[in-house]
C-alpha cells in the first residue's frame, strides 16, 4: 500500500489541552491481551511495543486499563489499581517519553461484558439487568478458558455508582503516580458508562435512568472524579455516537450525544474522542460511511477533537482538512507500523496487520513487526 498523497495538515502541532504534540497521528487505545497474569501487571513486552510505536511529539492513548478487580473483562487487559502496575506503567510510559512521545492512560470498565473468572467471583454489573444480552451467543469475553459468553449480570444500586466513581478517581490518582499526562474515560463500545448512556441497555426508573439528563449522569460524575485529579485540561472522554457494538441500541442517538457534548463544553476537556459507528469492534462494517459522528459532534462541541474509526491515510488527511476533527486516531495500522508517523510522512508503504495476532498472549503479531528500514528493498 503505497500512499503518494500530500499529507501537510496530518504533520502540523497542534494544542490539546496542557499537551503540545508535533503532529496528529494519534495511536489508538488497542487491547492487546499481552499485560502479566494473573496480577494485569504491564511487562516488559508492554514496554517494548509501546516504545517502538511512539514518535517525536505523537500522542499514545493506553489501551484500555481497568479500574479494579471488578471492572475487569478481558483477559490480559492491564490495570490501574495496585502498586504492581503502576509500577509496570512507569516503564511504558518512560519509554514513550525518552522518544520524545506523549501518553494518556483510558481507564475502563467493562460492565456486563465480563465473567466471573475475571471478577473475582463476583456477578458483572451494569445499569439494568438483559438476560438476552448474556444468552446471545454472539456476545463474548475473552476469560482464562477462551472465548465464552458473558456471565449473568446484575442492576447497580445508587450506592455503589458513587463507589465505581471513586474508583475512577483512585486509578486517575495511579496514572499520575505512573507518570502519564493525562487520562482519558473510556464511555463507548458497549462497556459500563455506555450501558448507562443508552436506553437500550438502560431500563432504569432512578436519577440514573429515563431521561437524557439522568442517563448521562454517571458519566459527568466520573469525569468531574477524573478533572479533580488531573485539571479539565488533562482529561479526554470516548464515545461512540450510534455504537452498536456489545448490543447497544438508543431511541434517539443524536440527541443522547448532543447532549453529552453540550455538557462536556462546560468542563473544557483537553479533547472529546469520537469512534464512527461504521465501525463494530475491531471491524469497519459500512466501508463507504463518512465520518457522520465527528461530523455532528463538531457542530456541538467547541474543544478539540480526534477521529477514530476505519480511517485510512488519505481519509484522516481529508477530514483534517475540512476542519471536522484536529487528530485521527490510527488502530489497525499502528499495530503492524510501529513507525507509521515517519511511514506517512513520506509516503512509504504499509505493512499489512494479521487479525488473527490481534488478541493472543506473546511477542508473535506484538513486538515483531518490522520498522521501515527493516524491510526495504536495498
Amino acid at each position: 500500500m503505497n500512499m503518494t498523497m500530500n499529507r501537510a495538515t496530518l504533520f502540523t502541532p497542534v494544542q490539546f489541552g496542557a499537551m503540545q504534540l508535533k503532529h496528529r497521528v494519534v495511536m489508538a487505545p488497542l487491547t492487546r491481551s499481552r499485560s502479566i497474569q494473573p496480577d494485569s501487571i504491564p511487562g516488559d513486552l508492554m514496554a517494548e511495543y509501546y516504545a517502538q510505536r511512539a514518535s517525536e511529539g505523537g500522542f499514545i492513548i493506553s489501551e484500555a486499563t481497568n479500574i479494579s478487580v471488578t471492572s475487569r473483562g478481558w483477559l490480559g487487559a492491564p490495570g490501574l489499581y495496585s502498586d504492581q502496575q503502576v509500577e509496570g506503567w512507569k516503564k511504558v510510559v518512560s519509554g514513550i517519553h525518552a522518544k520524545g512521545g506523549h501518553m494518556f492512560a483510558q481507564l475502563w470498565h467493562t460492565g456486563r461484558s465480563s465473567h466471573v473468572d475475571l471478577t473475582g467471583g463476583e456477578m458483572p454489573v451494569s445499569a439494568s439487568v438483559d438476560p438476552a444480552y448474556w444468552q446471545n451467543p454472539s456476545h463474548l469475553v475473552s476469560a482464562s478458558s477462551g472465548w465464552v459468553q458473558p456471565s449473568p449480570h446484575r442492576a447497580l444500586a445508587i450506592a455503589e455508582i458513587s463507589l465505581i466513581v471513586e474508583d475512577y478517581r483512585r486509578a486517575a490518582e495511579r496514572a499520575m503516580d505512573a507518570g502519564f499526562e493525562g487520562v482519558e474515560l473510556h464511555a463507548a463500545n458497549g462497556y459500563l458508562m455506555d450501558q448507562f448512556l443508552q436506553d437500550g441497555s438502560n431500563k432504569r426508573n432512578d436519577e440514573y435512568g429515563g431521561s437524557i439528563e439522568n442517563r448521562s449522569r454517571f458519566l459527568l460524575e466520573v469525569v468531574r472524579a477524573m478533572t479533580s485529579v488531573w485539571g479539565s485540561d488533562r482529561v479526554g472522554v470516548r464515545v461512540g455516537p450510534s455504537g452498536t457494538w456489545n448490543g447497544m441500541s438508543d431511541s434517539n442517538p443524536q440527541a443522547l450525544f448532543q447532549y453529552v457534548a453540550e455538557q462536556l463544553n462546560q468542563i473544557g476537556l483537553a479533547y472529546l474522542h469520537i469512534i464512527e459507528p461504521r465501525v463494530k469492534g475491531n471491524v469497519v462494517v459500512l466501508e463507504h460511511q463518512g465520518a457522520i459522528a465527528a461530523e455532528q459532534m463538531r457542530t456541538i462541541f467547541q474543544g478539540k477533537i480526534v477521529a477514530a474509526g476505519g480511517f485510512e491515510p488519505d481519509t484522516a488527511e481529508a477530514i483534517l482538512e475540512n476542519g471536522t476533527a484536529d487528530a485521527v486516531a490510527f488502530g489497525r495500522h499502528f499495530i503492524s507500523n510501529p513507525d507509521l508517523p515517519r511511514r506517512l510522512k513520506e509516503g512509504l508503504p504499509l505493512t499489512a496487520y494479521d487479525r488473527n495476532t490481534f488478541y493472543t498472549f506473546d511477542a508473535h503479531g506484538y513486538t515483531d513487526y518490522p520498522f521501515y528500514h527493516e524491510n526495504a528493498l536495498v
